[in-house]
């Protein structure tokens, strides 16, 4: 456990108040309003999806690999999921079999993996054919003056949150199998400038 992790862990969710009064938070509720059936959530935080899982969810498993992140997920279900399992894995090595979730949740997490492609080919592999991955993700911009901003910057953004702001990522969604079928472009309410591009939908896994 690192002094870092834990120190990002203590102070994340007074860092994201803001941007989550300001419409991230509604903006979780309304992508999660599509999961259902078994679900898995990767990169699970300290829990902030867990109050906007709904009836549709037949189970729910989810997946933190920092241990002082881990310890508040796991207070985070007993209060607002306790039928919940919570396991401690990285994205990129799910320890899950082929095919076993009808719905895999990635929120402000593919920014941060170690390796992208490598953490949507595991979301793919456990998902049942056709199953849906459902994302809310930091994203480079399509603004070329603001992707330059972002590439300057994300130096400071790693420094300070461990991510990189500026990553491809619907383009690694495509490039790894998955076919996007609702796509919606929004900013972080209350961030940098260099943060605020977000992309919030849903791709599904090939069929066969």
């Amino acid at each position: 456990m690192s002094l870092r992790q834990s120190i990002f862990a203590a102070t994340y969710e007074p860092m994201s108040r803001k941007n989550e009064e300001a419409g991230l938070r509604a903006l979780r509720q309304t992508l999660l309003a599509g999961a259902g059936g078994r679900v898995l959530e990767i990169g699970a935080g300290t829990g902030l999806n867990l109050p906007h899982y709904g009836d549709g969810v037949e189970s729910l498993v989810v997946t933190e690999p920092a241990p002082p992140m881990l310890k508040r997920l796991q207070r985070a279900v007993r209060e607002h999921a306790p039928q919940a399992k919570v396991l401690r894995a990285p994205a990129e090595d799910l320890p899950f079999e082929d095919g076993c979730f009808d719905t895999v949740v990635s929120t402000l997490v593919l920014c941060g993996v170690d390796d992208q492609a490598r953490a949507l080919r595991e979301a793919r592999r456990v998902l049942r054919p056709g199953g849906r991955i459902l994302f809310l993700e930091h994203v480079r911009s399509d603004d070329a003056q603001l992707a330059r901003l972002q590439g300057r910057m994300n130096w400071l953004n790693r420094l300070i949150v461990g991510c990189d702001c500026n990553r491809p990522t619907l383009s690694t969604i495509e490039a790894e199998g998955f076919v996007v079928s609702q796509l919606e472009h929004h900013a972080m309410p209350k961030a940098p400038k260099f943060v605020r591009p977000l992309i919030v939908g849903a791709a599904t896994s090939p069929s066969a």
